[in-house]
């Protein structure tokens, strides 16, 4: 036996924990490609639907935004609610959502399906997913194994969507894509209806609604912001700094409830650990460059060179080859190198990636030029996603689970919202008249961004990235 259900609830075998894992990472696979599988529908979808590129960026960008406006709340009601119920739930919603979207005739039931049903669910049954691994696998070495699965099913999802739904939209069509989906949400439900909860719901325990509408509005304005920076700058200011002033009154009010003895949406003490709140803005970093590099290629591959659905899906599989080597490689890693090493290692690769992206792809003869660039952005994602994820998680205590877990998941669905957002909006603004020009300043955007993470990366404390093999023998 390798780790147990819960405090006080008994051993699970190994099987069985294998066995709840599955579903748990076919979720988080399900959910990553959702966000990233559009990106090779950009004609299809815009000519179906008599719409724009931007209008398809929007839907992307929404179905993003609400992921991560409402992640915090989600992983508050798993408490309230229980795990399993809110994930099977959020897996209910996001099927809905996902068979509206496979027979929308126009782009605002698009949005309606794709943008907001499948956000809301999948805000619902995210935030279980990292608390259940947390707490169904209590040893370190299980621990780090489970959330290296979970943390591959989701990077090779979003890596691998654009092949996928490229492949699927080239066979049948766009529509077909969102009903893959269906039929795996049908399938996760039927798998996840075996996982045991380790811990009861709290039913009485208070939600704070006001600080759910505040964080999530604030969060909304500030990247619609970002959005219209192409269209209309003062508008973007003002939504911008709407958004600040909404986040920054959550702030106060959550200070104000916690002085009062009440429960806040978000104890403002997880941003108190210096190694979490880094590890953090590793994450955000992270997914900000696996999704706006996404859209930003697919779209230069499609608009640009003329490039299909099934193409453009073909030549993102070298991201998805170097992120699933290196994943399948984690674990391995994982006990001879310290976790921080393999975050910085993982950056280095990543920004290394991106510069040849950068340099080979606009002024070359032939598109396939971006392969190595991709290749190696893969393998860099796939180095530092689970050290990143098992950093922040393993930092707090199990009472805690359900808020980090929100935070944590916001924080990088919130990195794919903006990684849409501010490459989308450049490429956009510019790629009608000059999409060199347009190409470059968005890669190179990116570039700043992989920048910041690494930075963040090599100020996490040297102690937060003990190799596993060291920590099982010192019997942590």
């Amino acid at each position: 036996m390798d780790a147990q259900v819960g405090p006080g609830t008994g051993q699970a075998t190994s099987s069985a924990l294998r066995r709840a894992l599955v579903p748990l990472a076919l979720a988080q696979f399900i959910c990553s490609f959702a966000g990233s599988n559009m990106t090779v529908m950009i004609n299809d979808i815009s000519r179906d639907l008599d719409t724009t590129v931007q209008g398809v960026q929007l839907s992307i960008t929404l179905f993003l935004l609400v992921m991560a406006a409402l992640m915090i709340p989600g992983g508050k009601l798993t408490d309230r609610y229980g795990r399993k119920r809110c994930f099977l739930v959020g897996l209910s919603v996001y099927g809905v959502g996902a068979v509206i979207s496979a027979v929308s005739p126009g782009l605002p039931v698009l949005i309606l399906g794709n943008s907001l049903l499948e956000g809301v669910g999948t805000a619902l049954l995210i935030p279980p997913v990292y608390v259940l691994v947390t707490l169904l696998f209590t040893t370190t070495v299980s621990r780090a194994k489970a959330f290296g699965i979970v943390s591959a099913a989701g990077g090779v999802g979003g890596a691998a969507g654009p092949l996928i739904g490229g492949v699927i939209t080239s066979a049948v069509s766009w529509r077909a894509a969102f009903v893959f989906q269906a039929l795996v949400i049908v399938v996760i439900v039927l798998l996840g209806r075996r996982i045991e909860d380790p811990l009861p719901a709290e039913p009485q325990r208070p939600f704070d609604l006001g600080g759910a509408v505040l964080s999530a509005v604030g969060l909304v304005l500030l990247v619609m912001g970002i959005m219209a920076a192409d269209d209309n700058l003062w508008l973007c200011l003002a939504l911008i700094a709407a958004g600040a002033l909404v986040l920054a009154w959550f702030l106060l009010a959550t200070r104000a409830k916690e002085r009062a003895g009440r429960e806040p949406l978000l104890s403002l003490s997880l941003f108190r650990n210096r190694t979490s709140n880094l590890g953090m803005i590793t994450q955000n970093a992270q997914w900000l460059l696996l999704s706006g590099l996404s859209f930003t290629v697919a779209a230069y591959l499609q608009v640009v060179r003329g490039y299909g659905a099934i193409e453009t899906g073909v030549i993102f599989s070298a991201t998805t080859v170097g992120l699933l080597g290196a994943s399948l490689a984690a674990e391995r890693l994982a006990r001879r190198s310290p976790q921080r090493t393999l975050i910085v290692a993982g950056f280095v690769v990543t920004v290394a990636g991106v510069v040849l992206l950068l340099l080979m792809a606009p002024g070359a003869a032939s598109a396939w030029a971006v392969v190595p660039g991709l290749f190696l952005v893969g393998v860099g994602l796939g180095t530092m996603l689970t050290p990143s994820v098992n950093i922040v998680q393993s930092a707090f205590p199990e009472h805690e689970q359900g808020e980090i877990s929100g935070l944590s998941r916001s924080v990088s669905n919130l990195g794919s919202s903006l990684g849409t957002a501010v490459a989308g909006t450049i490429l956009v603004a510019g790629i009608a008249a000059t999409p060199q020009r347009a190409y470059g300043l968005a890669v190179a955007a990116l570039a700043v961004i992989g920048c910041v993470g690494l930075a963040a990366a090599l100020a996490l404390p040297r102690s937060s990235g003990v190799p596993v093999a060291t920590r099982v023998a010192a019997g942590q």
